[in-house]
């Protein structure tokens, strides 16, 4: 069934992205808005808007009733996800499809299997993908949790089994802290996700993060590479590339290679990122989740492939089969994502929401700005602080910190403090343009010497 009206249900710089890959297939948008967005970019995009509910997230874009009649008054066909808040949740993608609605994105089934992080393990071990060591599905008892340590070896990482963006996540270095956190860890998950269903994974201290883009039509998958995605902060990933510097090729082929096979063992429908921990010491790697949506970081896979990831996935969901093969994917170049975040890094990253008074943005040849913002746009201070991401793109990647550290200059968002300081720091940074960094790098040894007065203030950064 071709698509011919799409509903967004989401908002900020997503929710754009969404929009304009419609139009470029020809088919109309409806924008789904809160009270506190009916002047967002993306509402200013879309031919029609429909207001969901208050500001409050719970009550707008995560509520599921208003979403589905918001969808249906308008005689949409479809629905977007986008990434956050419904998303990944697999009774929203069911309740969407049960309305006669085509849902852009995986199958509710596919959504609730990998979105149970022990049961994604077990989808793995299945499709012959290594994952990292940990326990055989979700742990009952305090007691099982010891056992299962024990047999791991310490130290372990204590995950929420139903949780996701790096939440709920600690680490116990022995017994003695595993008996401490467990409770607390469970009663978080519960609180957080509504499952509070815990399992244990071996903690590979010095990780690199490295994620496969995969797109599938149900019965044909294929990857789009790779990204490394290890410069975060609190598990929050703020710096993205592709390729991933640290692999080798033949590394790289297993481990893509490895993707497609968990997403066919599934029949893999629409767009899809499968996360790794490679062990740079051992030169091996350890399948931990798939996320079932497009990623915050689609764009550096975009830059390097010269594919268009949400275009592909709208096709995908109205009915059509994959547009590309395999062989046609071919890697170019190297790119970098930078997250452009309404926070003030000199302040301890502040949440600095506000009205951009000024606005700058960079151009010129492999440079392309992803955002939500316009001069005069007042941003709301409910949601994710996250206003635009910055892509760059070169023959190398030394070319593409150059051309960040161009683009970064050129970039202006006035009445407002944002993280891009910290990034223009970051593309000087020593270890930075030798790639030698890892998942703890950044808060380890650079946030300490990042921090204020090595950064702008908040009214110098204005």
């Amino acid at each position: 069934m071709a698509i011919r009206k799409l509903f967004v249900a989401n908002r900020g710089e997503i929710a754009v992205r969404i929009i304009r890959a419609a139009k470029d297939l020809g088919i109309a948008t409806v924008q789904a808005v809160s009270a506190a967005d009916r002047d967002m970019l993306a509402a200013r995009l879309a031919d029609e808007t429909v207001e969901v509910g208050p500001a409050h997230a719970s009550k707008s874009y995560l509520n599921v009733e208003s979403m589905l009649r918001a969808a249906l008054s308008t005689g949409c066909d479809a629905v977007h996800p986008g990434y956050g808040f419904l998303s990944e949740n697999a009774a929203f993608a069911e309740a969407v499809e049960t309305a006669g609605l085509i849902f852009v994105g995986p199958k509710a089934e596919t959504i609730r299997a990998m979105g149970d992080k022990a049961k994604a393990r077990e989808i793995a071990e299945g499709a012959g993908v290594p994952v990292v060591p940990g326990s055989q599905g979700v742990i009952a008892t305090l007691d099982e949790a010891v056992g299962e340590a024990s047999r791991i070896g310490y130290p372990v990482m204590i995950k929420a089994a139903a949780g996701g963006g790096g939440r709920g996540i600690r680490v116990a270095e022995d017994e003695a802290a595993l008996r401490a956190q467990f409770g607390a860890a469970s009663a978080e998950a519960k609180a957080a996700f509504g499952d509070g269903g815990l399992y244990l994974e071996r903690f590979i201290a010095r990780a690199r993060h490295v994620e496969v883009q995969i797109m599938g039509d149900g019965t044909n998958v294929v990857h789009f590479f790779e990204r490394e995605c290890s410069l975060q902060r609190r598990r929050q990933k703020i710096w993205e590339e592709a390729p991933a510097a640290c692999l080798d090729a033949e590394t790289r082929r297993s481990l893509c290679d490895s993707a497609v096979a968990l997403a066919r063992s599934v029949s893999y429908r629409g767009a899809g990122t499968l996360e790794y921990l490679y062990d740079e010491t051992r030169g091996d790697f350890h399948f931990i989740e798939m996320n079932t949506r497009i990623q915050v970081e689609h764009p550096v896979t975009e830059m390097i492939t010269g594919f268009d990831l949400v275009r592909e996935m709208i096709r995908i969901a109205g009915g059509q089969a994959l547009s590309v093969r395999q062989e046609d994917i071919v890697l170019r170049g190297h790119a970098i994502e930078v997250r452009i975040n309404a926070e003030d890094p000199a302040l301890d990253f502040r949440p600095s929401p506000g009205t951009a008074s000024g606005l700058a943005l960079p151009g010129g040849m492999g440079v392309r700005f992803d955002t939500m913002l316009y001069e005069g746009y007042a941003i709301p201070p409910f949601y994710d602080s996250l206003v635009g991401k910055l892509i760059v793109w070169d023959d190398t990647r030394q070319g593409a910190i150059a051309r960040l550290r161009r683009a970064l200059g050129e970039l202006r968002i006035e009445g407002i403090a944002t993280t891009a300081p910290l990034h223009m720091a970051l593309a000087r940074e020593p270890d930075i343009l030798a790639g030698r960094f890892h998942t703890r790098w950044l808060e380890e040894r650079a946030l300490p010497s990042l921090q204020a007065p090595a950064l702008p203030t908040t009214e110098t950064a204005r």
